[in-house]
């Protein structure tokens, strides 16, 4: 096992793919961008720097003791930003807690933080369970039509409405299709405008179409988070949630709360991760059960053991053993952060490699998740894989689906009990049926998403 350790020896570059004389790897990532990380590894190894366009270079590092370098022993080393594809996301996330760092990051994040512990999350379970059931009746009405369904979109809007509910306490249900729309459109959007030269300086042509819808839709998304931030000031109680603790926070040294625009940049933040890493999970969960019916007939014995007909609660999470490691399992074949991006500030050495200051960093959970030294068999859906015994003799960064060290996801206990109680809530009164011969392809947008739409039929058990 390589060792990732500092040292102020002079060390080689990581090795470098064959690329193109003039666009480097550019157009290869833009084709195709997880086939493009995993062609490489096959081709160079764990770590490897590649040449975006003429002389711009980034680094991709894989193996577990690479990801442990960068994201906790010297995590300070390497940021948010300056980074390009950050700052392509300004526009649309300000400096929220995803963009943001330094000292107002983590002062962010202390604030935030009671938002997300285990007695709040605790709270949010039957809000979680309770939106799932009011769908149930359009979904038998689907299963008894033997109709197919956007599945995707189903979790999306059901993810968003819960969103809304429990961290901002508001109903969005009615504008969770028209919000779902604006979203996918600046995914697809911005993910495309990484992969161009340029991009940061053409975001700032506002005659150009492109930038007109970006900003359109941008405005439409202000107009909602806005008007939920007045509402709420106007009321006597701002509430215990993440909007009231936003709105009672003050600086420790001026006692000045957050003005507008800073409550606006980490609402949408919030909005957004809170509700499409999960739907995203539930999407391919839901395809990997229909994809590996041994594996469904497990799970179905669980769930109708544990919970006898009735709504999965809080207090049955620990009981819901496998369908929490089919949860894990999904999120090893199916990331929803695919890949993960730092700069890098200073020199470092990283895996025995040189890497030389300003650089781009880019890990990627989905190409560490199949590394054969550490996954057998990887390809294979096998929620075995994360029994206890299974967890303990695996090297802890080998398993990264939300990040890891100081800046692991904020959210991530929200979303494995998100993720546990739909499974198991929608797997017992259903099983989602795959049509005939469908396979999806991956889009790797800013999440990793299925290409257009996941149609599966609902089917009674």
């Amino acid at each position: 096992m390589t060792s990732a350790v500092v040292s102020t020896e002079r060390r080689p570059l990581p090795p470098a793919p064959k690329a193109n004389p003039i666009f480097g790897t550019a157009w290869r990532f833009r084709r195709d961008p997880l086939r493009c990380l995993q062609d490489f590894v096959a081709e160079v190894g764990h770590a490897y720097r590649y040449r975006f366009f003429l002389n711009f270079w980034g680094y991709v590092f894989v193996h577990p003791e690479h990801c442990q370098h960068i994201l906790l022993d010297n995590y300070k080393n390497y940021t948010k930003s300056p980074h390009p594809t950050f700052d392509l996301l300004l526009p649309l996330l300000g400096y929220g807690l995803l963009t943001n760092d330094g000292e107002s990051w983590l002062r962010q994040r202390r604030l935030m933080q009671p938002a997300f512990h285990r007695q709040q999350i605790q709270s949010f379970a039957s809000t979680m369970t309770a939106a799932a059931e009011r769908r149930f009746s359009r979904w038998e009405q689907a299963a008894r039509a033997e109709k197919l369904v956007s599945f995707d979109r189903e979790m999306m809007e059901l993810t968003f409405e819960i969103a809304g509910r429990t961290l901002f306490s508001v109903d969005l249900t009615e504008e969770s299709q028209e919000i779902g729309d604006i979203l996918g459109e600046l995914n697809q959007l911005f993910i495309n405008m990484a992969m161009e030269p340029f991009s940061l300086l053409t975001l700032r042509m506002a005659f150009l179409p492109r930038t007109r819808r970006i900003f359109r839709d941008i405005g439409t998304l202000d107009q909602l988070i806005y008007a939920m931030i007045a509402q709420r000031r106007e009321a006597d109680d701002h509430g215990n949630d993440l909007m009231g603790m936003l709105l009672a926070a003050r600086d420790e040294e001026t006692g000045v709360g957050m003005d507008e625009k800073q409550i606006r940049d980490e609402v949408l933040t919030l909005l957004i991760a809170g509700h499409e890493t999960t739907a995203l999970l539930m999407t391919w969960l839901f395809y990997c059960l229909g994809s590996n019916p041994d594996v469904e007939a497990q799970l179905h014995d669980e769930v109708d053991r544990t919970l006898n007909g009735r709504l999965p609660t809080f207090e049955d999470i620990p009981k819901l053993v496998y369908t929490r490691q089919v949860v894990d399992e999904t999120m090893r074949v199916y990331p929803p952060a695919y890949a993960l991006s730092r700069a890098g500030n200073s020199a470092d050495v990283v895996g025995g490699y040189d890497v030389l200051p300003n650089s781009i960093i880019t890990l990627s959970p989905y190409i560490t998740h199949r590394l054969p030294e550490f996954w057998r068999d990887p390809e294979t859906f096998d929620p075995e894989r994360f029994t206890p015994a299974n967890n303990a003799a695996r090297h802890r960064f080998a398993y990264i689906p939300f990040g890891a060290g100081p800046r692991q996801c904020i959210g991530n206990g929200f979303a494995l009990t998100e993720g546990v109680l739909l499974a198991a809530a929608i797997a017992q009164r259903f099983r989602l049926r795959i049509p005939s011969g469908y396979t999806p392809e991956l889009s790797p947008q800013i999440t990793l998403h299925p290409k257009g739409h996941m149609p599966l039929q609902f089917e009674l058990r």
